[in-house]
Formats: structure tokens, C-alpha cells, sequence
């Protein structure tokens, strides 16, 4: 009886160092579990089967058990029953991770919204889209280009093209239809931006403003300007991984007010020569947006009444963290069509529907490639100007986000392609080059 009592005492004592030195890990693995099962079951409608059967199950996320309550509108995510963490969803804000102190019962303001033009066709409405035949479209070869993209390997989820403002070809995956919001994750960077661009365009910014933040004024940080942030290029340390324990995953799933984290890192590096990719910049970002406003309404409306309800992507939503800033780096979700709006502005040098929400030098701004990138990157927008998809357009520019989604913009073609998934390792250079060689120019 001695000796088992031993033995256990010495498997409590082996779980308790278990948990203490891999409890940062732990709070991440859950926490990355239930609020992705939170966003998926009450913003997306997807079911808990459904997310933990996809959108959770991959290594090391899938060793966690989720929990929903759907009177609560919540989701808790746990690992081995030693660690749980909750996130709930509120309309119209989303989902979030909440911290034992978080009082779920307090109101929040949440941010006016315009009502869909549900009679108007694609793309400035919401009705389905007139069908329109080109004759200089192969459309045999264009079918065969993207089947080859649908399957295990390429875990695709969507697939929408858009020539000349017209959907010539749409395809969704088992379980996703045209009403599927799906997470855009890094993609809401150029949401973010583009904010920027309309705000330089009513003369309410001015991007190379420095001595951004009070934390800088005494070191070398004060020379960061709004102009540094945008194209990531501000020397500032930051660890941008997602299979780690890094500065990234400890914003994402453990930090209250994300827009802070970015501003308490060091200089490693000299602006505007040292390009970095970071989501806590990006959140910086969305932070510095707010100070541009009077009230915190004002802040949540305009990212909605300037860009998002504006060309009629009523079916996106950005989330907040919990002191209510826009996740600017990582969580606006929207239909595979809405996303596809966003590239047809660019497209269209900033014009919508013969409004101009910002110009056609922007839209250049954006997309020259930032120094040290080596033709990767502009402002919150990625490029193909270094030749990362070998045999699409050197002028192609695109929003990407984790695992594989893309709103990918072919100026010389006309074209926008939407590709979302659960891999980045799709295949899309030839998805691209097939779509390219199906129309005749």
C-alpha cells in the first residue's frame, strides 16, 4: 500500500513539473482551440464535429478536447484536462479569448452596420452574378486547371475568378457554399492598410509621421514613421512563428490588448532597412487607426462604413481582442465572393461603383516593393516582384494569409483569383499560370 502511494505521489509530482515548465505551451494549445472552435461554430455555423474534425485537427492542436455552450455562445478548449481556456462570441464582434476577470455580462459597443444590397448582382451587390461567356476563354482548360487544385493534398476550400468584373469560374469544397465566411487570417493585414490609404486620401494621415508613441521619445524608436510600420520595415524585434511559442502565438492567444505588444519591443535593426514580417505590427497599426478618432464608436465604424459595408462585403467581420481593438493582423472572416471585392478595388485603382475611396497612387504606394524585401512585400500587401510564383505576372500583388488564403491581383489580366484552404502548400503557382493561359489577351 506504501509503494503505490509512493508511485502515485510520484506521478503527481512528474504531472505538476509536466505542467509547469510546458505551461506556456499548454495555454496556447488550448487557447488557439477554443477560440478557433468559437469563431467556427457562431460566427462561421459550422458545427463542433465539423471544426475539430478539420479546422483543429492538426498537430500539436488536435491533442486538445473542445466544449461548447451555446446558450453562452462559448467554447473552452483544454489539453489533457490540465489547462483550459474559454472564448466567447458576441455579436458583432466576434469571438475572443477571456481571462477569469472578464466580465461577460458588461456591454460592449460594437459597430454600426449598413444594410446589404441584396438585389444588386456581383460585384456591387450581393445578388448572383449575370452570366457572361467570353469567347476568349478556354473554359474546358480552365475547369481541368482548378479540379486539379481540389483534393487531399491541396486541401482547398474555395476557388472564385473574376475577369473583367464578372465570376467565370467558382468552386467550393464538401461542406462550403458562396455564403461560407472563412477566415481570411493574414489577409486582414491589407484590410488594415487599406484603411491607411482612404484616410491619406481624405487628408486625415500623414504616413511619415514619427515620434509615434510616447515608449520611443528618449531611443532611436522615435524615428519610426506610420510610412516604416505599413511596409514592416521598422527594425523592431519580433518573432513571427506559428508552430512555437513566439512573440506572434503569445499575442494572438494570451495578450488582452493586442496593439500594445509591438510598441514595448527594442530596435534590432534601422528603419526602413530592416524588413521583418509581424502581426504585432499590423495590431500597432490597428492601435494607431484608433488614435485618429475622438470615440472608440467613431474607431469601430469607420472600418466598416469606409471600406468593408462600403463595397458590399457585408458578410465580413473583424473580430476584436478584449479591450476592443480590431485584430487587424489575423481575424476578419468573410465569404471567398466578398474577399474577392476587396481585390476588384484594387483592380479599379480605389474606385468602387464610381466612388473614389482612395487613388490610383496609393494603390502604387502599396504595391512598391519594400526595401530589404527583395520584392516580397509592399504595404500590407505581398508581391510577386521577386518572383515567388515563378510563371504568374511579375506585376501580380495578392493578400495572403496562414495556411494558404489568397485574393491574388493580375492588373494586366483583368483578373482577380480567390483561393482559400487549410494548407499552404497548395499548389498555386500552376493553379495561377493555368487560369492565365485559359484567356486569350
Amino acid at each position: 500500500m506504501k509503494n503505490l502511494k509512493r508511485i502515485l505521489l510520484l506521478i503527481l509530482i512528474a504531472l505538476a513539473i509536466a505542467v509547469f515548465y510546458n505551461y506556456p505551451k499548454l495555454n496556447i494549445l488550448a487557447g488557439y482551440s477554443a477560440k478557433n472552435t468559437a469563431s467556427s461554430v457562431f460566427l462561421a455555423g459550422r458545427s463542433l464535429a465539423f471544426t475539430d474534425a478539420n479546422d483543429n485537427n492538426f498537430s500539436p492542436i488536435n491533442i486538445t478536447f473542445d466544449k461548447i455552450n451555446t446558450a453562452e455562445k462559448s467554447a473552452t478548449g483544454s489539453v489533457y484536462g490540465l489547462l483550459k481556456r474559454k472564448a466567447i462570441y458576441r455579436d458583432g464582434l466576434g469571438a475572443v479569448l477571456v481571462t477569469d476577470d472578464f466580465d461577460i455580462t458588461k456591454p460592449q459597443l460594437t459597430p454600426k452596420r449598413s444594410e446589404p444590397d441584396n438585389v444588386t448582382p456581383f460585384p456591387y451587390g450581393n445578388a448572383d452574378h449575370k452570366d457572361t461567356i467570353f469567347a476568349n476563354i478556354d473554359y474546358t482548360k480552365l475547369n481541368e486547371t482548378i479540379d486539379t487544385i481540389f483534393n487531399d493534398r491541396n486541401q482547398t476550400r474555395s476557388v472564385v475568378v473574376v475577369y473583367k468584373d464578372k465570376i467565370i469560374f467558382e468552386k467550393y469544397d464538401a461542406g462550403f457554399t458562396k455564403e461560407s465566411k472563412q477566415l481570411g487570417w493574414s489577409m486582414t493585414k491589407s484590410i488594415t492598410g487599406t484603411l491607411f490609404g482612404i484616410l491619406k486620401c481624405r487628408g486625415k494621415i500623414n504616413l511619415q509621421e514619427d515620434n509615434l508613441f510616447s515608449e520611443w521619445e528618449n531611443d532611436d524608436r522615435k524615428n519610426i514613421t506610420i510610412h516604416n510600420l505599413l511596409q514592416m520595415n521598422s527594425g523592431l524585434e519580433w518573432n513571427e512563428d506559428y508552430n512555437t511559442i513566439s512573440d506572434a502565438t503569445k499575442m494572438l492567444f494570451l495578450e488582452k490588448d493586442m496593439t500594445k505588444v509591438q510598441v514595448n519591443k527594442p530596435l534590432v535593426g534601422k528603419p526602413n532597412e530592416t524588413w521583418n514580417y509581424s502581426s504585432g505590427t499590423s495590431n500597432l497599426l490597428s492601435g494607431i487607426l484608433r488614435t485618429t478618432f475622438d470615440t472608440h464608436q467613431e474607431y469601430l465604424d469607420f472600418w466598416y462604413s469606409a471600406l468593408i459595408d462600403k463595397i458590399g462585403m457585408n458578410s465580413m467581420l473583424v473580430e476584436t481582442d478584449m479591450s476592443n481593438h480590431f485584430v487587424g493582423s489575423s481575424y476578419a472572416w468573410a465569404t471567398a465572393r466578398d474577399w474577392a471585392k476587396l481585390g476588384l478595388l484594387y483592380l479599379h485603382n480605389g474606385e468602387w461603383n464610381g466612388e473614389h475611396l482612395f487613388d490610383k497612387d496609393w494603390v502604387r504606394y502599396a504595391t512598391t516593393p519594400t526595401p530589404t524585401s527583395d520584392g516580397w512585400y509592399g504595404a500590407q500587401i505581398w508581391l510577386n516582384a521577386g518572383g515567388r510564383y515563378p510563371d504568374a505576372p511579375k506585376n501580380m500583388f495578392s493578400f495572403n494569409g496562414y495556411k494558404g488564403q489568397n485574393v491574388f491581383i493580375l492588373p494586366n489580366q483583368d483578373l482577380v483569383v480567390v483561393r482559400t484552404g487549410l494548407t499552404k502548400n497548395a499548389d498555386v503557382n500552376t493553379l495561377l499560370k493555368g487560369i492565365v493561359n485559359s484567356i486569350k489577351h
